[in-house]
């Protein structure tokens, strides 16, 4: 059965819409995606890197960016972050926890993730109707499948411009345009979250091994 959506746009048949995108660019995917929702799409980015937010800002200089601060951000992130501002002049949205938020980490990571994260993309999202996302089927094994347009379990529309993209594809961008990395990414941290929950990984290990180690916990929440 198709999946469908109901959103400014109108209905939308996104496993269709998926299909059809499947082959175009990065570029081409956040055309669509900005001509299709306007000023009701974010772009959420984890300063892991600057690539999407790269190829989006040629499209909409002033695209909202959600950046969510849980408090608990490695330095570099923070100033990838400052060095993306500096560069993009971004439009950019920072969401924090409420100042009562308790520091859960140390007793369950889901807890800590749905109030650190997960209610502040809740609150960033709540009046848009669809949102992008740098996720890529290459980073890790319960990433496989991600489509190119799904449906998120809010009811909006998720994007993933770069969903095709191989690790090398993404290397190529990054040396081609010069792209903002953080500069954890070369110490050992492909992926990069909160400093209480992230480990160097070993070479040849799942690239997100290093997240949540040993608890069996692969995803925050924001992308289920």
């Amino acid at each position: 059965m198709p999946i469908t959506a109901t959103t400014a746009a109108g209905n939308m048949d996104l496993t269709r819409i998926a299909a059809r995108l499947e082959q175009a660019s990065a570029p081409e995917i956040v055309e669509w995606a900005i001509e299709t929702f306007g000023r009701r799409i974010s772009l959420t980015a984890s300063m892991a890197d600057t690539i999407l937010i790269d190829i989006a800002t040629k499209i909409d200089p002033d695209i909202e960016v959600v950046f969510l601060d849980t408090g608990f951000h490695f330095a570099e992130t923070l100033q990838t972050l400052r060095r993306a501002q500096a560069r993009y002049g971004l439009n950019v949205r920072v969401e924090r926890p409420k100042p009562h938020a308790n520091d859960l980490y140390a007793v369950g990571t889901d807890s800590c993730c749905a109030v650190r994260k997960v209610a502040l993309l809740d609150r960033a999202l709540a009046d848009k109707a669809a949102w992008l996302t740098g996720l890529r089927r290459a980073e890790s094994p319960s990433r496989a499948n991600t489509p190119i347009v799904g449906l998120d379990s809010r009811g909006l529309v998720k994007v993933c411009p770069l969903a095709t993209w191989s690790d090398e594809d993404a290397d190529r961008y990054i040396v081609e345009h010069d792209i903002i990395v953080n500069p954890l990414q070369y110490e050992g941290y492909p992926s990069i979250g909160c400093w209480p929950c992230t480990d160097r990984v070993v070479d040849g290990a799942d690239p997100r091994s290093g997240r949540w180690a040993g608890s069996g916990k692969t995803e925050c929440g924001l992308h289920l």
